[in-house]
């Protein structure tokens, strides 16, 4: 069988680009640097964690790339390679292959969770092994992580093409025997508990019980992440059974990388600012070290109170998208400095936003009954560790604090430039519409993120009963807008959207948030915030409404499978929703034409309907998300968005034919290059900065300085040898 590599590989021309923070930095105070340095070694640390969730396999790649690039300078390797007749391009693919899977934190894509595997014959990707100094040094050693990878390196098999469920993916939140109908027993018990599973993965064991009539039962391992092994009352749970199944809470997965964010945490809280930093830190580290969720969430508390940091910081087990079963988070872990200028603009969003909250299209039963002002900043990033780096977050993502109690946004304002600079010619739109992107689309994204994080994931109520009688809301005369009748839907005691929406829940949610951002953006008063009036003001609306419907196809398309018909990007998903519910809305607002049969094709949007057409297509949808979302009426969702998350391959537009047109246009989705702090001197305080080159040998040089120890890639083969057992079938 022929099977298509181009969505799997990256090319040799695969951009990098540096992740400035110089500047930022500079403007610090000593102590600020020492405090920046020691949450940056916390957070890198902590990201290796994400090697061991992303595949099986890994922890072992990274191991064996950091041997050979630690054991000897790339121009040696590159000779030596040359000399046993690698050429040039296959060379540089095995640089490139190895800045993917260290700038993913793995194998598989971050934005898209597709397979990476390497542009270059299995026989050469080999002899450049050989031939290095690592394996003249220890070729037993390697040789044995070479053959324990050797096939998985370049599989492609339908079960391995992606992220998620055995027969459909790959993952290692659950081990290799689970299917959907594990997770969801497991997601049950944990909501039985009252428990959730962020910093959780689960393993499946089958065991002898004479008891039952086959004589077989299943035994759910839940294991907490922490430094402590040992069982405890306050966070592990002995065995028990539910529903025909037996459950544990355990703890120590990960433990021994963590013993290393711990120790950078407690150093950073010695040039903590403030008693708040302190108090946060201190948190942090408890759940860390025992596996508490509750310590997470107390720091998470005192996060949101740190109101205007210099330094902004955030870390843990957070964003559930590549959980299959939408509730396990991956590490995450940023260390940023704030940038006032900006962040003085949507500190006016925020002062201002009870303004624009009624202008949405839902009524106040819908919204929460005050609107928790958080902290609005603009960042300018020094350390993002993780799978990927977004360009705003909106976090905590706990429900009870979110809801109650607040939240806090942030817009990555370094990574939004970078990652848009050096756009060429942008396929699929006429030249006056693509002179409007290459002119506006930076700053139109500057605007939508700010609507996105603030008024996006920052408003809307969710429907409670908060006791036998009681509800968060008038259950006897409050009416459902979309039916007239009275709310017969809401969150029981105990349950959480995480918890009820599932798998689909992060794509919903962001579908709602980049939904109120377009809406928003046609509000006059939002433009001036950002100092845009007039013409101009008028152009960045209309930028942003045609970056977003053409990223929800010309971008979005590399993240849908056809062979499971599955979106594995949640944003992707979102953009291409909201395309759909444009095209619907008819009137000639939005098309796509096929302009050359089988080679290119037209998006065009007409911005003289943008304010009637596009505004109550997008509210009357925005408003049947709230709604739904308020009532945790998860039917009812499910059947609407996967109706427009759906690829006809006929009809006006028979997307998964022109998928084929798109995908042969696309772009390699660009690769930062990020900084590293130092101390000079063993007796030293003096914090400097080492920043590279944004080319192959740069970034991988960057990974290398960080982790300049053999330690680090023992340790990740010590933990590949301990979990093996779960992931390896026969």
């Amino acid at each position: 069988m022929n099977i298509d590599t181009s969505l799997h590989i990256l090319p040799n021309n695969q951009p990098i680009v540096t992740l400035d923070c110089d500047v930022a930095l500079k403007a610090l105070t000593q102590e600020e640097k020492l405090y920046v340095h020691y949450l940056s070694q916390a957070a890198w640390h902590g990201g290796l964690i994400v090697l061991i969730q992303t595949s099986p396999e890994s922890p072992l790649i990274f191991a064996l790339l950091h041997k050979i690039y630690i054991a000897e300078p790339i121009n040696e390797l590159k000779d030596s390679s040359l000399r046993a007749n690698v050429t040039e391009d296959e060379f540089t693919a095995f640089l490139v292959y190895s800045c993917g899977v260290f700038s993913n934190s793995g194998n598989y894509k971050s934005m898209g969770d597709t397979k990476i595997i390497p542009n270059l014959p299995k026989t050469a990707f080999e002899t450049i092994v050989k031939v290095s100094k690592a394996y003249n040094n220890n070729s037993a050693e390697i040789q044995d992580i070479l053959d324990k990878i050797s096939h998985t390196l370049y599989s492609l098999d339908d079960n391995e093409k992606a992220l998620g469920f055995r027969n459909k993916g790959i993952t290692t939140y659950f081990s290799a025997n689970c299917t959907k109908e594990d997770g969801d027993k497991v997601n049950a018990f944990m909501e039985h508990k009252g428990l959730e599973s962020y910093n959780a993965r689960c393993f499946k064991t089958t065991v002898n019980d004479l008891a039952l009539s086959d004589g077989k039962v299943d035994v759910y391992e839940i294991r907490l992440a922490s430094v402590e092994t040992s069982d405890d009352p306050r966070v592990t749970l002995p065995e028990e059974t539910f529903q025909n199944a037996k459950f544990k809470i355990t703890r120590g997965d990960y433990s021994k990388l963590l013993v290393d964010v711990v120790e950078n945490l407690v150093k950073a809280k010695e040039h903590a600012s403030n008693q708040i930093e302190k108090d946060m830190l201190a948190k942090y580290i408890d759940h860390f070290r025992t596996g508490s969720l509750e310590d997470h969430k107390n720091g998470s508390r005192l996060w949101i109170k740190d109101k205007g940091p210099a330094i902004e910081t955030y870390i843990g087990f957070i964003e559930t998208y590549r959980d299959p079963a939408g509730q396990r988070g991956e590490f995450e872990g940023f260390v940023a400095v704030v940038n006032r200028i900006m962040s003085e603009k949507f500190a006016t969003l925020v002062n201002r936003a009870e303004e624009f909250i009624p202008k949405l299209p839902w009524s106040k039963d819908f919204e929460k009954d005050t609107f928790l002002r958080p902290d609005f900043t603009s960042l300018d990033v020094v350390t993002f560790a993780g799978s990927g780096i977004p360009s705003g977050i909106n976090i905590p993502n706990y429900d009870e604090i979110r809801q109650a109690e607040g939240f806090k946004n942030v817009s990555l304002g370094n990574v939004i430039p970078a990652h848009m600079k050096d756009v060429r010619g942008i396929a699929f739109l006429s030249e006056a519409d693509q002179e409007l992107m290459q002119k506006y689309r930076t700053i139109s994204f500057e605007v939508q993120v700010g609507l996105h994080e603030l008024l996006g994931h920052g408003t809307g109520k969710l429907l409670k009963q908060t006791g036998p009688n009681t509800y968060n809301f008038d259950r006897e005369n409050m009416k459902n807008p979309l039916t007239g009748g009275n709310i017969d839907k809401f969150f029981l005691k105990g349950e959480t959207y995480d918890s009820k929406f599932g798998a689909m829940g992060s794509s919903y949610e962001e579908c709602r948030a980049e939904a109120v951002g377009l809406y928003l953006s046609l509000e006059n008063e939002v433009l001036r915030i950002f100092g845009h009036e007039g013409q101009v003001a008028s152009d960045i609306t209309y930028v942003n409404w045609l970056s977003l419907l053409w990223t929800g196809f010309a971008k979005a398309f590399e993240m849908y499978q056809p062979s499971t018909g599955t979106w594995s990007q949640a944003h992707s998903q979102a953009r291409y929703v909201l395309l759909r519910v444009c095209l619907e809305a008819g009137e000639n607002f939005v098309n796509v034409v096929e302009t050359e049969e089988g080679t290119n094709l037209r998006l065009t949007v007409d911005r003289s309907k943008l304010a009637t057409v596009g505004k109550k297509a997008i509210g009357d949808f925005l408003l049947k998300l709230q709604v739904y979302k308020s009532m945790g009426d998860v039917e009812s969702a499910k059947k609407m968005y996967e109706r427009y998350s759906e690829v006809p391959n006929d009809g006006p537009y028979p997307w998964a034919r022109w998928r084929n047109i798109i995908l042969a246009r696309k772009e390699p989705r660009k690769i930062f290059v990020q900084s590293n702090t130092f101390i000079e001197g063993s007796n030293s305080n003096n914090v400097v900065l080492k920043s590279y080159e944004p080319t192959f040998a740069g970034l991988i040089q960057s990974w290398i300085d960080r982790f300049p120890s053999s330690n680090t890639s023992q340790t990740l083969i010590e933990l590949w040898h301990k979990d093996k057992h779960h992931f390896i079938t026969n």
